[in-house]
């Protein structure tokens, strides 16, 4: 079993938990269900391009940061004129929660992605509930039929969509409708090396009215203006940021130099 698949699994089991303590309805009611909420794909293309990460650890590189406030995180990337924020809530294998989201919500207005391994619709009223202006969509973990009816749902709530792949097969089922960014991982999840070549052989076959957004591994602005003339219009920066002391000044610093 990957790392994925047993994600997965766990994650499963835990929304069926959830969805019997809390039903839909509460989350219907909740003070941010009625927000206007801001579209990510849009920030992308108008802005830095970047997606700032929080993140306090991962299955790959265990601790990442601890010791820092989401609030300060998030208000640090808004400053530092990142186009949004991801948010981790994933809690076992991440250190994440859904209470990082409303956080990070309270201290900024720039769209916010809740990073999560969505296997329900119910995550995404959590999701709506909680602050997020968009969504992620794992294609590894999902049929085609789900990303069409997860994606649907989604915009239904006015909530854009990022769809994330790791090989062509992935991203060849992830081009649907309602999908609004297709993101290329650059991560093999068998190895878990990191390569922006898979950003470039795969970028091709996304069609030019999605937003593409290359993610995982990088580290640098040379990376970016690598990207770039390939057609990527996001890139989503996680650990880069997250293992300094101050990732908002990091974030600024990073993006200065864009």
């Amino acid at each position: 079993m990957t790392i994925l698949e047993k994600i997965i699994a766990d994650k499963r089991k835990e929304v069926a938990l959830k969805k019997q303590l809390i039903p839909t309805r509460q989350l219907e009611q909740s003070v941010l269900f009625e927000r206007e909420t801001r579209s990510l794909a849009k920030a992308l293309r108008e802005g830095s391009g970047i997606i700032a990460e929080h993140k306090r650890r991962s299955p790959s590189k265990s601790v990442i940061n601890n010791s820092l406030s989401v609030q300060d995180v998030a208000l640090g990337y808004e400053t530092a004129s990142a186009s949004g924020m991801s948010v981790l809530t994933d809690g076992k294998y991440f250190g994440g929660s859904l209470d990082d989201l409303l956080l990070a919500r309270a201290a900024t207005t720039f769209p916010l992605l809740r990073k999560e391994f969505i296997v329900d619709e119910y995550q995404i009223l959590e999701a709506k509930a909680h602050g997020a202006d968009a969504i992620l969509l794992i294609a590894a973990s999902l049929t085609r039929k789900e990303i069409e009816d997860f994606s649907a749902f989604a915009k239904a709530l006015h909530l854009d969509v990022l769809c994330e792949s790791h090989n062509k097969e992935e991203l060849l089922k992830s081009i649907v409708p309602n999908v609004d960014m297709l993101g290329i991982n650059n991560r093999n999840l068998k190895t878990f090396e990191v390569s922006i070549e898979i950003s470039k052989d795969l970028v091709s076959l996304i069609p030019n009215d999605f937003v593409k957004v290359s993610e995982s591994g990088i580290s640098s602005v040379s990376a970016i203006k690598e990207l770039q003339p390939y057609g990527f219009e996001g890139f989503l920066i996680g650990e880069n940021f997250m293992k300094t002391d101050d990732p908002g000044a990091s974030a600024k610093e990073f993006i200065e130099q864009l």
